[in-house]
């Protein structure tokens, strides 16, 4: 019996294959309407933000739950590091990942809590509150301590602004990518997420009966079937569901992969618009027989094609809006040309990672301090023209000066970084401008929405990357900010 006549073709399996991906949105709206699933466009995976998680401590605070929420509304996953589940289910949103642990003891910051990270922000602070008491909701605290006589409560400023600092920096120095790395896919950590965006495309859209499909096997992302000439067909195929918004990879050289494979030829594919049957931009790779390598992709090297047809007039890939990505083996190299590599049957190909590698430096740590860090002790200084945090350095534990020392062990740990400090802060709606300045000599007051604000601005910001600097809030509304404009003002430290 020859090849040719020894299976036929699935019209069962190249239905499902349409309808998984939602190339016929009608069978995929009867489907949710009979099983009574929720609308497919909430399951739609977020290419822009929707990658790794961003770390917040202190949560619970009153600048934390801003940033929370703030990073929440732009799209990031969150996880939240808290010391009370409970108290932080009652004031977080159900979207953040709550992970008990507490940066004062090292031996907390597990694997678990660090694991798929791609930034944190730090907004942890000793408790300060009235030596006479406060009400529940911490109400003389928010009018600021100059209106009472304050003292410290609980851990002491040298565990939590300094060693619990220092705790989680050397953590996460531990799990962020390399800078200038932005991590696309860990198939070490598999999820529900990961495995709902992938599928299989296989030559049965063409007639063909090849057969793949995608496991999350031992860490790794495991492409394995058998590919079959039958029916004119030869190739298999595994492809994610197209990402609203995109991956947005501006300034990032390509894409590398963490594989191993069977000593077969591959192709990477990705394409920049969402039609199911379009242009896509492709890059063969050879694999070594059961051997861990590393492959890299640029972006520049990609061949743009058409059902493995090369295209010549074709306009450079789009970096800003990537929708999907693809993993093939197929019979055919381009124009006609075969695979030196190709052989029918079974194949095996595992990927431990996808990532954008050649980027732009974004900070992935940012660290809310505060403004007057290194004024305790300096020469010159006037205390009674200095705000109350300054003067009371020495009652409250030398709050400032180990702020400053946390400032120093991340100055120190390699990891980019923006530390902000604010100058007194209060409660107030926020949206007024921001006024920036070094050299700590700067007093004021800024709202802790502001705050939050300019911490999660931080994170898409090279020119906020290793710089360190003072905020107050200015007299104006501020309708409209360019944060690329208002970061270049600064001096990396």
């Amino acid at each position: 019996m020859t090849n040719n006549n020894r299976s036929q073709w699935d019209l069962g399996r190249f239905i499902q294959t349409l309808t998984y991906f939602e190339v016929i949105p009608f069978v995929n709206w009867v489907q949710d309407l009979i099983q009574g699933r929720p609308n497919s466009s909430q399951n739609i995976p977020d290419g822009a933000k929707q990658v790794g998680v961003i770390l917040v401590a202190g949560a619970t605070g009153g600048v934390g739950q801003r940033v929370v929420k703030r990073l929440l509304e732009q799209g990031y996953k969150v996880r939240a590091l808290v010391r009370d589940i409970d108290k932080a289910r009652s004031i977080l949103s159900d979207k953040v990942e709550l992970v008990v642990a507490d940066i004062t003891k090292p031996e907390t910051l597990t694997p678990l809590v660090m694991a798929n990270i791609q930034a944190v922000i730090c907004c942890t602070a000793v408790r300060v509150q009235p030596v006479e008491g406060d009400t529940p909701e911490r109400a003389k605290y928010y009018q600021g301590i100059k209106f009472y006589q304050p003292e410290i409560v609980g851990d002491t400023p040298e565990n939590v602004e300094y060693q619990g600092v220092k705790n989680l920096v050397e953590a996460a120095a531990k799990y962020l990518p390399k800078a200038g790395e932005k991590l696309l896919f860990d198939f070490t950590k598999p999820s529900t997420e990961l495995k709902n965006t992938w599928g299989a495309v296989d030559d049965v859209v063409m007639g063909g009966v090849s057969q793949s499909q995608i496991q999350l096997v031992e860490e790794t992302a495991l492409f394995a079937g058998n590919v079959s000439t039958a029916n004119s067909g030869g190739f298999a195929s595994v492809r994610t569901k197209n990402f609203a918004p995109p991956f947005n990879l501006s300034g990032y050289e390509g894409v590398e992969l963490r594989l191993r494979g069977d000593g077969k030829r591959y192709k990477f594919l990705l394409r920049t618009e969402t039609q199911w049957d379009g242009v896509a931009y492709s890059y063969s790779f050879n694999t070594e027989a059961n051997t861990w390598i590393d492959v890299r992709i640029p972006f520049a090297q990609m061949i743009a094609v058409f059902r493995a047809k090369s295209l010549k007039d074709s306009p450079q890939i789009d970096q800003s809006k990537i929708c999907s990505f693809q993993l093939m083996l197929s019979k055919f190299e381009y124009d006609g040309e075969l695979n030196p590599q190709f052989s029918p049957g079974g194949f095996a190909l595992e990927v431990e990672s996808m990532k954008a590698y050649g980027g732009v430096n974004l900070p992935q740590f940012v660290l809310v301090s505060s403004a007057g860090v290194t004024r305790p002790g300096r020469p010159g200084i006037n205390l009674d023209e200095e705000p109350p945090a300054v003067k009371l350095n020495d009652q409250l534990g030398g709050i400032l000066t180990w702020k400053l020392k946390g400032e120093d062990s991340l100055r120190e740990s390699g990891i980019p970084y923006t530390i902000i400090r604010p100058c007194a802060l209060t409660e107030e709606a926020g949206g007024k401008e921001f006024i920036l300045e070094q050299g700590d000599n700067i007093r004021g007051k800024i709202s802790r929405e502001d705050v939050a604000k300019l911490c999660v601005e931080a994170l898409q910001q090279t020119k906020a990357s290793n710089v360190t600097f003072e905020v107050k809030q200015g007299e104006n509304t501020a309708s409209y900010i360019d944060w690329q404009r208002l970061f270049s003002q600064l001096q990396p430290n």
